[in-house]
This record gives C-alpha cells, sequence and structure tokens, in this order.
C-alpha cells in the first residue's frame, strides 16, 4: 500500500476488509481484531489513523511489529501469519498490517472466543456461523451432526429397512438395522438421528428441521413483485421434496406434441432431467446451517432455482460451468441421493444442464451467487 492508497482508503472509511486504530490499545483488543479477519475475509487493520480518519501516526515501529507478531502467534489460536507495512505520509508513519484469510478456520483468541467480520463491526460469532467456518474447512460436516432433540421414535424404521434394502441392496433384520444406520451416517454413535437421518428417514423431518423444505410458485409475468397464482409449501423426507416439486415444475412446463409416423410424440420445452438435476443440486448443496428454504420460482420467461448458501469452499461458477468442481458440503446426504441413482461422482450436473439447454432452446443457462443464495436460472421458450 503506497501513500495514494492509504488516502483513498482512509476517505472510504472502514469496510468488511479495513479497520482504523489509532493506537496499539491492548493484546485482546489486537488478538480480537486480527481473529475476526482470517475467519471472514481477510483484511487490513491500519493503525495510526483515527476512527475519523485523521492521521496520527504511530511511534516505535520496529517494536510495535514485534509486540503484534507476538499477539498474531501467541494470543490467536492457531496462530496467524500477519504481514506488516509501514506507510510514511504527512511526516508521519502509519502501520498497516496485512491479514490474510485464514487456511485454518476457524480462529479463536486465547480467551476462547470466535470472531467474525460483519460489515464494519467485529463481533463474536453465532453457532452456525461457527458452525460454518468449521464446515467451510471440512473439520465437521453439517449433514452428520446429532439432532439432540430428536430419538428414534422419529423415525420410520420400516421405511429405512425399506430404503436399504431397495438401494444398497441389504436384506437388513431388525436388530441388525441400528448398526447399519449408524454406518450410513443416519444415526450418531449416541443412535441420535443426524440431520441426514431425519431428512432421509424421518416422520417428520421439518418439526425439528422446519427450514428443510421446498417452496415453489408460479408468477405469471416475468417480475418477482408479481404476485404468485399457484404457490405450494413441500415438506416431507428428501423422496418426497424431490417428487412433489418435480411434479409442481411439470404442470407449468410446457410440453409440444407432434404427429409423426402416426404417431404422437412429445418434446418437453425442457427436459425432464435439466429439472430434476436442478432440484437434486438444491437439496444435495445447499447450506443446511442456514435456516431459510430452497425457492423455485416460475416465471413466464425462465425457471430460478435458489439454493440457501454461498458455494462451497474453494468451487467457482466458472468451475462448475466446465464440471470441474466436486466439492461436497453434505457427504452423507450426496451418498444416499447417490444410492438413488440421482447423483454422480464427477460433479457433470450443471454442464449437463448448460449443454441440455443451449441444444434445445439456443439459450444461455445464468448462475449467480449472492451473499446467501445460489441461483440458477434456466430460460424458457417465449412463444
Amino acid at each position: 500500500m503506497d501513500e495514494l492508497e492509504l488516502k483513498e482508503r482512509i476517505i472510504k472509511g472502514e469496510d468488511l476488509h479495513t479497520e482504523f486504530k489509532e493506537s496499539f490499545t491492548s493484546n485482546d483488543d489486537i488478538a480480537k481484531s486480527i481473529v475476526c479477519f482470517a475467519n471472514t475475509d481477510g483484511g487490513q487493520i491500519i493503525i495510526g489513523v483515527d476512527k475519523k480518519g485523521e492521521i496520527i501516526g504511530v511511534g516505535n515501529v520496529d517494536e510495535l511489529i514485534r509486540r503484534i507478531d507476538d499477539v498474531a502467534h501467541n494470543r490467536c489460536e492457531p496462530p496467524v501469519t500477519i504481514i506488516p507495512e509501514t506507510i510514511s505520509v504527512e511526516d508521519k508513519t502509519v502501520l498497516v498490517i496485512n491479514v490474510p484469510k485464514g487456511e485454518e478456520r476457524p480462529y479463536r483468541t486465547s480467551s476462547g472466543r470466535f470472531y467474525i467480520r460483519s460489515g464494519t463491526q467485529c463481533r463474536q460469532a453465532s453457532r452456525q456461523e461457527l458452525l460454518r467456518l468449521f464446515q467451510a474447512t471440512e473439520s465437521i460436516f453439517y449433514d452428520e451432526i446429532e439432532i439432540t432433540k430428536a430419538s428414534l421414535a422419529d423415525l420410520n424404521l420400516d421405511y429405512a429397512k425399506k430404503f436399504l434394502n431397495e438401494f444398497f441392496k441389504l436384506d437388513v433384520r431388525d436388530e441388525e438395522l441400528l448398526r447399519y444406520l449408524i454406518n450410513i451416517k443416519a444415526l450418531s454413535r449416541n443412535e441420535k438421528p443426524t440431520l441426514a437421518g431425519l431428512l432421509f428417514f424421518g416422520l417428520n423431518p421439518q418439526f425439528y428441521i422446519p427450514y428443510a423444505r421446498v417452496v415453489t410458485a408460479f408468477i405469471k409475468g416475468e417480475d418477482i413483485s408479481i404476485p404468485p397464482t399457484d404457490e405450494k409449501n413441500i415438506e416431507g423426507k428428501i423422496p418426497q421434496l424431490l417428487e412433489d416439486s418435480m411434479r409442481f415444475l411439470k404442470i407449468y412446463v410446457k410440453q409440444k406434441h407432434i404427429i409423426k409416423d402416426l404417431e404422437p410424440e412429445t418434446y418437453p420445452e425442457i427436459e425432464d432431467f435439466v429439472l430434476r438435476e436442478a432440484i437434486v443440486n438444491a437439496i444435495a448443496h445447499r447450506d443446511y446451517t442456514i435456516s431459510a428454504p430452497i425457492r423455485i420460482l416460475i416465471f413466464e420467461d425462465r425457471i430460478e432455482f435458489h439454493s440457501p448458501g454461498k458455494l462451497p469452499n474453494t468451487v467457482t461458477i466458472e468451475s462448475i460451468k466446465i464440471g470441474g468442481a466436486h466439492v461436497l458440503r453434505n457427504p452423507t446426504i450426496y451418498n444416499l441421493l447417490g444410492k438413488m441413482g440421482l447423483v454422480t461422482d464427477i460433479g457433470s450436473g450443471i454442464k449437463r444442464i448448460i449443454e441440455s439447454v443451449k441444444k434445445t432452446l439456443n439459450k444461455e443457462v445464468e448462475l449467480k451467487e449472492t451473499e446467501g443464495e445460489f441461483i440458477l436460472i434456466i430460460p424458457r421458450r417465449i412463444e
């Protein structure tokens, strides 16, 4: 950072990646700031500038860098590697501490607290945010976490046996069932249903996970502000979510019937596998730490699939398009869908959707990522 960039940053003020400190306050305060940036998206702590943007400067820079480096290594767990730099401006010295986005998240202070950066503030991470941090580094998988308030009585064990028989080709005896459910991570070692176990085998999954549902709507127009003419809140086990979502979509996706060789042939506007792949993708890869449903919005010119959560880890929209991304956020859910023959291990689902839509409609699929959602937009044929 040079003098010009520093002044530009001061004019912009504090944000997600920038924090001003007039001076070195305390070890705990600096540790908190370092952990905040390391747990979020990285950033810079600029020391020698007050909250109003006035350049104060710092003294004894070498000693200050030594103290901050000591905090980063001994008061942050795991230790954080920082990169200090100094800038001379208006005959004063400003110290900039560059904190990279941590590769060993989540980080905490020596007092045992986890912090994240939110806007211009540094605050303690909530339980859901902390779970997300662990999930992002694959320290835990949220779909394998036990639902502590649930019990075996909340599972349809007869349905679980049929599932294992049909999709795992296992003839399971009653006394063996719990062991098998633990092995596929539908139950924890404490014989408590996991999130994946409830979603596949629960009698009423939404009683414990109310947001694990699909909201579908048909909007007669092209604008989200238009009230839906039809909508449905779809609940139940994951197989039921898939089936009912597909049924709703097929009500509004057009079918052409062409007589060929005296026999009618059906030509769907969008191929069934495209719709099914889009629903499965949303259910398999959504972030279950976010209390929001999947949304499927059918407009006259497009169909939008809104999946809660940003893309996991190193996955990018560009890598998805070429079929080069296969990072699992929910491996147990994905494995069970795989046993049903609905997913593969090659990560080519979106690529196949793109190719099919291009072939049938000569239009492009659109992929978007917002702060809280991944959105797949499939264009429709307007007639």
